[in-house]
């Protein structure tokens, strides 16, 4: 319980410190305001970007269920969790595969594979497996984050 409590905590601090990116080797770094944005632009229509970040948002929140799932010792439930809401869904494969950028649809579908996989480790019962599944699947998130922007 207190592994699950600790990385939610840190789970939280990384996700609220959105001024941060992590680059090639992981390294973090401060994005400071009036500074030059380097990531690469999906240049998405208004209505994609939104659809997108609605995505993205709604994988963070099954993240968010999945460590409280995991604090409660409910295994089965975080497996669906990670199954339903970061598997590739016939719908997110469609999904990932209409972007431009090749590299994007590959770091999705990665990601999307890797939630498929957590779901999987989770079934084990195990908490340390459980959480390196879920820190590999989060790898994605962060790889993604520092590469590209909206």
């Amino acid at each position: 319980m207190k592994t699950a409590s600790l990385f939610l905590s840190v789970l939280l601090l990384g996700v609220s410190t959105n001024g941060f990116a992590a680059d090639g080797d992981g390294m973090q770094h401060m994005h400071h305001h009036g500074m030059t944005d380097n990531r690469i632009s999906l240049d998405l229509s208004p209505e994609m970007k939104q659809h997108q970040l609605s995505n993205m948002r709604s994988h963070v929140q099954a993240v968010q269920s999945i460590v409280g799932l995991l604090s409660a010792g409910d295994f089965d439930k975080a497996s669906q969790v990670a199954h339903t809401q970061l598997g590739l869904t016939d719908e997110m494969r469609k999904m990932c595969s209409s972007f431009k950028n090749e590299k994007f649809n590959q770091l999705g579908l990665a990601f999307h594979q890797s939630g498929d996989e957590l779901g999987n480790v989770l079934q084990s019962k195990d908490m340390k497996k459980s959480l390196q599944a879920l820190h590999d699947t989060m790898t994605y998130c962060v790889e993604c984050h520092a590469t590209f922007r909206q």
